[in-house]
């Protein structure tokens, strides 16, 4: 009878997960997902948009798992820093552009993140669909998130346990955007302590609610570590690039909030 129900109970488990899948989208991508030539066209035009306007640091995110899969409210499951930088071009040769600053889930070890730094069409790579958002900072604030992305605050505030719906009020468990939450917040307060930034996110942050079934909530763990929602109490709610772009423009601390796709830039 105990193995009867610990069967059911897996079996429900893999259920749930199927509904809220381990893997973020927001893992580093080998092969691209769309057409190579389209994405590496489309990572181009992101980057002559940022340039054209100015823009030495912007927070980007791409759409990392099929849309159709999104919970209500979410479009975007990766986001980074893309910071204006010299680069090495494909030739070899010495150059101007943008290099991204991520925080990827393991692809073979889903309850754990590292710092990667990609180019563009790496981090479209894994994009399920060409669409972008992008916020970029006021010009005082990019200049703060310079130093701290240059900064040891930019890897000290990371923390390796993953977890897809992180609450980032809370130290246990840390996501992609989360991280970068952090690091806006270390910039905006000019501190690297985790837990003063943590303190000011619960205060001035409003994180993006997501709907989850009681059973869903009690088995996905079940299934993946990622999946966790032991860091929250009563409602779940994680940083998302929306909920990251809210707080900016109450605050006034950005200088535009968009949509990029290959058809041009649109309201988000």
């Amino acid at each position: 009878m105990a193995r009867l129900v610990a069967t059911l109970l897996m079996a429900l488990a893999l259920i749930a997960a199927a509904l809220l899948p381990a893997r973020a989208g927001s893992s580093e991508a080998g092969a691209p997902v769309l057409p190579a030539a389209q994405v590496a066209a489309f990572a181009d035009q992101v980057q002559h948009d940022l340039a054209a306007r100015g823009a030495r640091v912007a927070i980007v995110a791409r759409t990392g798992r099929d849309p159709s899969q999104l919970p209500e409210g979410i479009r975007y499951t990766h986001v980074a820093f893309w910071v204006y930088s010299a680069i090495t071009t494909a030739d070899g040769g010495e150059g101007r552009g943008y290099r991204v600053y991520n925080l990827y889930q393991r692809a073979d070890e889903l309850t754990v993140s590292d710092l990667v730094q990609d180019s563009p069409a790496d981090f479209l790579a894994g994009a399920h669909r060409l669409d972008v958002g992008v916020i970029v900072p006021d010009p005082r604030l990019q200049e703060r998130l310079l130093r701290t992305i240059a900064g040891p605050a930019y890897a000290g505030l990371h923390n390796p346990r993953y977890a897809v719906l992180a609450n980032p009020s809370d130290a246990r468990f840390q996501n992609c955007t989360e991280h970068t939450l952090h690091v806006l917040m270390a910039a905006l307060y000019d501190t690297d302590d985790p837990a003063r930034i943590r303190a000011n996110v619960a205060a001035h942050f409003t994180p993006q609610p997501v709907r989850l079934g009681g059973a869903k909530r009690l088995l996905a763990p079940l299934a993946s570590g990622a999946l966790t929602t032991a860091d929250h109490r009563g409602e779940v709610a994680t940083a998302t690039f929306g909920s990251i772009a809210r707080f900016m423009q109450a605050h006034d601390l950005e200088d535009g909030v968009w949509r990029l796709t290959p058809q041009g830039a649109a309201r988000f």
